[in-house]
């Protein structure tokens, strides 16, 4: 064996696969939970701060309007009679979210990831802290569409970030970065093409 000829590299389930991926992943996924959970918080503080409860303020007549409402379900309010389901929910979902923050190599899933936590993160907040009570917290939402529920920065960030994992996963492409066609056999059309290179090499 050349003495110059690298390692071969080891297989991404080997742990010194894991210690070799970079941290910038986890520094995108933690600015985009940054991002997302402090807008949040800080276009709530301003609506609680400036409104009153039920009121609503024009913003894009008639497409947009800012209409504050506390929430006790889910996004969307959905499940207004579960809250504290939903803050266990919430709960499992940041934490599996954290216990795969080694494992992304990708930067879609890192801001993807990112956005979920940030927006849980969010959530969670008002469950825990807000009115009535601890855990069963009511949610401030407030930007209102024409036909469409009420929502906040934080539903806005987790839809966004399951979309973007639905559009990798679709497209293929796992946490670790790798596309899962990379790991089949190559077809017999390639087989072929490889066979006509060496032959054109040979001669």
């Amino acid at each position: 064996m050349n003495e110059h000829q690298p390692a071969d590299p080891a297989p991404p389930g080997d742990p010194a696969h894991a210690r070799r991926i970079p941290l910038q992943y986890g520094a995108v996924m933690l600015l985009c939970t940054l991002v997302a959970y402090t807008l949040d918080q800080l276009t709530k503080w301003w609506v609680v701060a400036t409104m009153t409860e039920g009121q609503v303020t024009p913003v894009l007549p008639p497409l947009l309007h800012w209409r504050f409402i506390r929430n006790p379900g889910a996004a969307f309010s959905i499940g207004t009679d579960y809250t504290w389901v939903f803050t266990i929910v919430m709960v499992v979902v940041a934490v599996a979210i954290v216990l795969q923050v080694r494992k992304v190599a990708s930067w879609g899933w890192a801001v993807a990831l990112g956005l979920v936590l940030g927006g849980a993160l969010g959530n969670l907040t008002d469950r825990l802290l807000r009115e009535p009570s601890f855990g069963q917290g009511h949610v401030v939402d407030f930007i209102a569409l024409p036909n469409f529920a009420i929502f906040n920065i934080a539903d806005s960030a987790v839809v966004s970030g399951v979309v973007l994992i639905c559009i990798l996963t679709l497209r293929g492409i796992g946490m670790d970065g790798r596309r899962t066609t990379d790991d089949k056999p190559g077809t017999p059309g390639d087989d072929a093409r490889t066979a006509g290179d060496q032959g054109d090499d040979d001669r």
